[in-house]
């Protein structure tokens, strides 16, 4: 008998305001309404009645009948529906008590906190997660699925330290080998289950694609599948949002959720838990070192860190969380979403980030750092070390240093001091020379960062590594007296 575990991601961010104007939201003290879009509740509302409330009632139908499957709801999701979506939230818990599902753990902010350098961070936000599953649903997960499937030996290793029985991973071939994903692996000393993206994406992606030689696909016909694929247990895995908002109403996608449970019981295919799934004897040991996930073609961590503009913005936010005192915006604004919009990709995987985002990836890489930076400067507000702050604070690209040669611009820019120093040991020699001679470094740190001690000293430098040495031994000190 063949066994499927199916799994659902359901998360909403929120989202930044793109027409947030610094000015106009001096006055406003409660952040969340200056930085994020009122424009959040109506996209839940949307979502809920599109997909939350039909497909959840689908569920409960079909749990009564034997239909196994898990949840993993962000706290962005629950904070939420519990302001805009109070009847989707409670067929969330009526899901959560029955005895056929399972809620899964996640990052509180479904963030990308995991990829930080330091992991308290991440270790925390699983930790209000948990603390949130028990007190929403009374439940306390066994199985991690970390943000978009980020997983890597330090994911598995955070994951064991806290007590999980299992953790989700992607089922990518270049790790597995000649391995299949449909047997249960251990890496780090704890186990793996592994998602079959490609069955799980014939639902999520390829469903409504009428080019696809598959299409239309059919509950029978899917079912079909299942019963002929070899392994210990088939995990399907996949946005929530598939059902009714990723794919209309019109496509025959709710009718497909209706009668899947139903034929793949007639294929004498048993739907089993993640738990469950977790009872046998791994099959091998994976070492993971690099970084996986299920986004993009790439499977990598390139859909949030692919171009210079999203690393900048990881940087900088990573290093806020050492300036700013309103922990809980810092973390809204780990979500991995936002990187998500700032993609710059091509094809097939261009057209899922640009379905996604308001606006261009620019465009939403220069809103949040305008909304990073002006958070940082309320922040220095309140900082007992206000200079210090001032000094570290990141930059929209307006205000940002961007390196030019005689030849025009390099592609090289910096949005703190520490991004200067980073770019002053790469930037090419010729547009460190063309800007020294013109005094751009000392009038944009004089000016623009507001170190007049640090101008002072790069008037005396024209070097490389002078200058290097100077800006680093300033934000090191900067940093210092933060401690």
């Amino acid at each position: 008998m063949s066994r499927v575990c199916f799994g659902f991601e359901v998360h909403q961010p929120f989202r930044l305001d793109h027409q947030f104007d610094p000015e106009a939201g001096r006055r406003n003290k409660n952040l969340r309404e200056v930085y994020f879009t009122a424009k959040n509740r109506d996209l839940l509302e949307r979502v809920v009645q599109k997909c939350y409330v039909p497909a959840t009632e689908i569920v409960l139908e079909n749990l009564d009948q034997g239909f196994c499957c898990s949840f993993s709801l962000s706290g962005t999701l629950i904070e939420q529906l519990e302001a805009w979506g109070k009847d989707a939230l409670d067929l969330f818990q009526q899901v959560a008590s029955h005895h056929n599902t399972e809620l899964l753990a996640q990052t509180y902010y479904h963030s990308l906190a995991s990829l930080f350098t330091e992991k308290g961070e991440f270790e925390e936000q699983i930790r209000q997660h948990m603390h949130l599953m028990q007190d929403t649903f009374g439940v306390t997960p066994r199985v991690f699925e970390n943000t978009e499937f980020i997983f890597n030996t330090t994911v598995a290793s955070v994951a064991k330290k806290l007590g999980f029985a299992g953790v989700y991973a992607e089922g990518v071939e270049r790790v597995l080998g000649w391995r299949s994903p449909n047997y249960l692996y251990s890496c780090q000393g704890i186990k793996v289950l592994m998602r079959n993206y490609r069955l799980s994406d014939d639902i999520a992606f390829r469903f409504s694609n009428r080019q696809w030689e598959h299409y239309p696909l059919t509950a029978d016909t899917f079912a079909s599948w299942l019963a002929a694929t070899p392994g210990d247990c088939i995990h399907l895995f996949m946005d929530y949002e598939t059902f009714g908002e990723h794919h209309w109403h019109e496509s025959g996608i709710m009718e497909f959720l209706r009668w899947l449970p139903h034929e793949i019981a007639l294929k004498d295919t048993q739907c089993i838990l993640p738990s469950q799934a977790l009872e046998q004897d791994p099959r091998d040991e994976l070492n993971i070192a690099e970084t996986i996930s299920w986004a993009d073609q790439e499977k990598d961590a390139s859909a949030w860190l692919g171009n210079c503009q999203q690393l900048a913005a990881f940087r900088e936010v990573e290093r806020a969380g050492r300036l700013v005192r309103d922990r809980e915006v810092w973390r809204y604004l780990q979500a991995s979403d936002h990187f998500h919009y700032m993609a710059s990709k091509s094809g097939s995987c261009e057209e899922v980030h640009s379905y996604f985002r308001q606006e261009g990836p620019f465009k939403s890489f220069a809103d949040y750092m305008r909304v990073l930076s002006d958070f940082e400067e309320r922040s220095a507000s309140l900082a007992r070390m206000r200079g210090a702050v001032l000094g570290l604070r990141c930059l929209p690209p307006e205000k940002a240093f961007h390196f030019f040669s005689a030849y025009g611009y390099t592609g090289y820019s910096a949005y703190s001091l520490d991004d200067f120093a980073m770019q002053l040991e790469v930037v090419p020699k010729d547009s460190l020379q063309f800007h020294v001679e013109r005094g751009d470094f000392v009038r944009w740190v004089a000016d623009v960062i507001g170190d007049h001690h640090l101008a002072e000293s790069l008037k005396k430098y024209h070097l490389p590594h002078e200058l290097f040495d100077a800006v680093d031994k300033r934000r090191k000190y900067l940093w210092n007296r933060l401690k």
